[in-house]
């Protein structure tokens, strides 16, 4: 297992005092403490899983790095599964110790499995900051951007939204980073773009600034993001290997590890994601593609599919060039992979309701 010991860099205004909650450091507030308060009463530590590995797991408690059991969780609930970022009741007395629940996720982002059924997969839970790295040393392609970014605000959360950010990382291999900045930025309407290259340092400082609370950096394979962590984290955590000509790397992350910045905050690295499928993600698709679904107000018919139907607004912004043929068929491609994964899945769990109640009866 990866070790998760304090940094060794001096602590900055921003770092928790030393006379904090030990978790403090690691995102542990009064919200937190109030929640867990009955599982205290129990005995049990509170915990923040820091990694996950085949049925185990690492926290980090406030008496330090912890390794425990999950077989507490149902396996036919994915949602339930110990995610890094899941903060957990932890018994101390066990042996092996183990987790005997998670406290309530306040943001999650899920995706559908590689393997297009319905079932959701969790990559990183209670994060503030999602960092969606796309790389410059290749033309980004939009599409992905816009799923990328659907994903990221469909697990935001409600009560307290995450953050997203895209970072268009290789900033030193691109020709012309500000026109794709330009780019990404007409399909990310609202938010914030930020150029950045890990080698000159070019952007870092910025990022930093922004990382406060749990960052977490997903996006493809080749993307950069080891090296941006690596050099978040002042020091080579995370392996890095040589990125191929075309832009898709290798895996180089084969999990997710949470990691203390050294100026407060922590941060959590992804495997590169081949298959990003949506799960859940209708209101993610309504918010990156805002500008469809005003237009779609002003059409006559309310359930306009906007493709030949009369006086549909959206197909008139797209004769008088307000609205790119791009832009509309990446929206009607992601809500139609959103419908079908929804409905997958009601199938599923009526399937599985239906299962239980038959056994029930004998």
């Amino acid at each position: 297992m990866s070790s998760h010991a304090p940094s060794s860099h001096a602590p900055s205004p921003c770092a928790p005092s030393p006379h904090a909650h030990p978790l403090t450091r690691y995102g542990w507030d009064a919200g937190l403490a109030a929640e867990f308060a009955p599982y205290a009463a129990q005995g049990l530590l509170p915990g923040r899983v820091v990694r996950v590995d085949r049925g185990r797991c690492d926290l980090v408690t406030q008496d330090g790095t912890v390794q425990a059991d999950t077989a507490f969780v149902t396996p036919r609930d994915p949602m339930r599964i110990v995610c890094t970022g899941d903060w957990a009741a932890v018994d101390p007395h066990g042996d092996p110790r183990f987790v005997r629940t998670l406290l309530q996720r306040r943001t999650a982002i899920v995706r559908s499995t590689s393997s297009k059924r319905s079932e959701a997969q969790v990559l990183a839970a209670n994060v503030d900051h999602i960092v969606i790295c796309v790389t410059l040393a290749v033309v980004p392609d939009l599409e992905r951007v816009e799923r990328l970014l659907a994903l990221a605000l469909a697990g935001s959360g409600r009560s307290r939204p995450a953050e997203p950010l895209i970072l268009l990382t290789k900033a030193d291999l691109a020709i012309d980073a500000d026109q794709i900045r330009e780019d990404v930025e007409s399909v990310a309407p609202g938010v914030e773009v930020l150029v950045v290259s890990a080698p000159t340092g070019l952007g870092m400082d910025a990022l930093a600034a922004r990382l406060t609370g749990t960052g977490v950096l997903v996006g493809q394979s080749g993307a950069g993001k080891s090296t941006i962590a690596n050099t978040l984290l002042g020091s080579p955590v995370m392996d890095v290997r040589r990125t191929r000509v075309d832009g898709k790397g290798r895996h180089t992350s084969t999990s997710r590890d949470l990691h203390p910045l050294p100026g407060g905050g922590v941060l959590i690295d992804t495997p590169g994601l081949r298959g990003v499928g949506l799960y859940d993600a209708a209101d993610g698709v309504r918010q990156v593609f805002a500008e469809i679904e005003a237009l779609a107000e002003g059409c006559r018919f309310a359930d306009c599919r906007h493709l030949h139907e009369p006086d549909c607004a959206v197909q008139q912004a797209l004769a008088e060039g307000r609205l790119t043929a791009r832009r509309l068929e990446s929206h009607r491609k992601l809500v139609r992979e959103n419908a079908w994964i929804a409905s997958r899945s009601d199938a599923r769990m009526r399937t599985e309701r239906l299962k239980r109640w038959k056994a029930g009866r004998h």
